[in-house]
């Protein structure tokens, strides 16, 4: 089957581009027949937009682990999650595929491991093509995503979604089989076409 795609580049990140890229990925998702969004939300703000509109999918929210900001603090809002306990969507809380076990030796010693160094790397597509990535490893640690089936991750610069790609997941120990299909939207705030 063939098929064509087009990527969307955002002038600008952050959550002015959400409610757009939600739209993007509600009509790729139908066209490539897509069933799992994963959706990275740190406040659960931007799942409960996401369960929303992509309600005839299977949508996941993927949360910042506890203790991400402060020792034992979950930044998800228990609002946000009892909202989305009612649509039935699940929330994933877990450690971070690139900066669990890595960024506690970065912290202690001053010197980067593997997981962190694979970070820093997809950061220079943006950073949330970095977040993508890593929530799609995580999901499928925890057995939330459909085997051999692609998925679409969505994820932001800081907050909100400005980024989603469709990507066929892998767990974290087969990080290197994990493959990016397509690249939806993203900021480009220096892209050529900007100035």
């Amino acid at each position: 089957m063939e098929t064509t795609g087009q990527t969307f580049y955002f002038s600008q990140p952050g959550p002015i581009n959400t409610e757009r890229t939600l739209e993007i990925v509600l009509n790729r998702a139908a066209a490539l027949r897509i069933g799992t969004i994963l959706v990275a939300s740190t406040s659960g703000s931007t799942a409960v937009k996401a369960a929303t509109l992509l309600k005839d999918f299977t949508v996941v929210a993927v949360s910042h682990s506890t203790g991400f900001q402060r020792p034992y603090h979950q930044e998800f809002k228990a609002e946000n999650a009892e909202i989305l306990k009612e649509k039935g969507i699940r929330i994933l809380t877990t450690t971070h595929a690139f900066g669990g076990i890595g960024r506690s030796v970065r912290k202690k010693f001053g010197t980067y491991e593997t997981d962190e160094i694979i970070a820093f790397t997809l950061r220079t597509f943006g950073q949330g093509v970095k977040v993508a990535a890593e929530i799609t490893l995580m999901a499928a640690d925890a057995g939330l995503v459909p085997e051999g089936k692609p998925v679409i991750a969505l994820a932001g610069s800081g907050s909100g979604a400005d980024t989603a790609v469709v990507l066929l997941p892998t767990n974290a120990q087969t990080f290197f089989d994990l493959k990016f299909l397509e690249i939806l939207c993203m900021p480009s705030p220096e892209h050529p076409a900007f100035f």
